[in-house]
């Protein structure tokens, strides 16, 4: 099914949505398209709804599984718009957002299904859960000038930290079980973004509810879907890892030519195994064994 825009497909209604988990995948350039929606099939969300150009081509059995909504620019504004919208028509049913080049991790996820990780969080009394977007790149970019390369893909090791967020409606007091997190290629080539882009969090699987809305630092409306744990002990967080940046500081012209190479002497090959995400505390199972 093709819808012409959002609003077709909201008129559509509750009918064009199963079930959840669900997953919204914005595609902003033709770098691998198929291989995201693959990898996001293949985690059991039910039903994959891709927001993408028609100047851009799905895989003819992509194309019939996959409902395909016309969206000529996923600026972040619209981006966040969609994602409003349909949290309104999910009310109680989980929703999960990336971008194309983006593939979602979770604890154990080579032998669990998304909706048994999401069960086990909904009966922790869990709504959102955080993510780090993990920076992925390729080790040559004179080879793979895009920087993306699935094959060759690598990772930083380390360098990641995290920063009390200040509520400026509270004196500047740190919000409770919050916090900005940073590191990789945004860390790395901070010169090159702008200074509220820098943070790696995200909150990319959610339990949409009414009114909910998505900010544009990727942070939500109600305040609690921005925590990273509950009160009691630690929750389940998972890892969405993104050849996103690497794309856009060798394609955007202020530092195309700045930057010669991501590799550094913490750059490790990437094993596409949630084993390495968790050895290296890029993401945390929580209660969950």
């Amino acid at each position: 099914m093709t819808y012409d825009s959002l609003n077709q497909l909201i008129r559509a209604g509750k009918s064009e949505f199963a079930k959840g988990p669900i997953a919204l995948i914005f595609v902003e350039d033709d770098v691998e398209i198929d291989s995201t929606i693959r990898h996001h099939l293949d985690l059991g969300f039910l039903k994959v709804f891709v927001f993408m150009p028609d100047a851009f081509e799905l895989a003819g059995d992509l194309a019939e599984i996959c409902p395909r909504v016309r969206m000529d620019n996923t600026r972040s504004d619209q981006v966040m718009q969609a994602v409003s919208a349909v949290n309104d028509l999910m009310i109680g049913q989980w929703v999960y957002y990336c971008f194309n080049a983006e593939y979602l991790f979770f604890p154990f996820c080579e032998t669990r299904t998304v909706g048994e990780m999401l069960t086990f969080h909904t009966e922790e009394r869990r709504d959102a859960m955080l993510t780090y977007v993990v920076d992925l790149y390729a080790p040559n970019l004179d080879e793979t000038p895009n920087a993306v390369s699935l094959e060759k893909a690598q990772l930083d090791r380390s360098g990641y930290y995290a920063l009390a967020r200040n509520d400026p409606d509270n004196h500047n007091h740190p919000k409770e079980r919050q916090l900005n997190f940073f590191g990789g290629l945004r860390w790395r080539f901070e010169e090159h973004i702008p200074a509220d882009k820098r943070k790696i969090d995200r909150i990319s699987l959610f339990r949409a509810q009414p009114d909910l809305k998505l900010r544009e630092d990727f942070t939500f409306s109600d305040e609690e879907y921005n925590t990273y744990a509950c009160p009691w002990h630690n929750n389940l967080t998972a890892a969405v890892c993104s050849f996103r940046t690497a794309k856009a500081l060798k394609a955007n012209p202020g530092s195309m030519f700045e930057v010669k190479d991501y590799r550094w002497h913490n750059s490790v090959p990437f094993e596409w195994h949630s084993r390495q995400l968790l050895d290296l505390g890029l993401m945390e199972p929580g209660q969950w064994f």
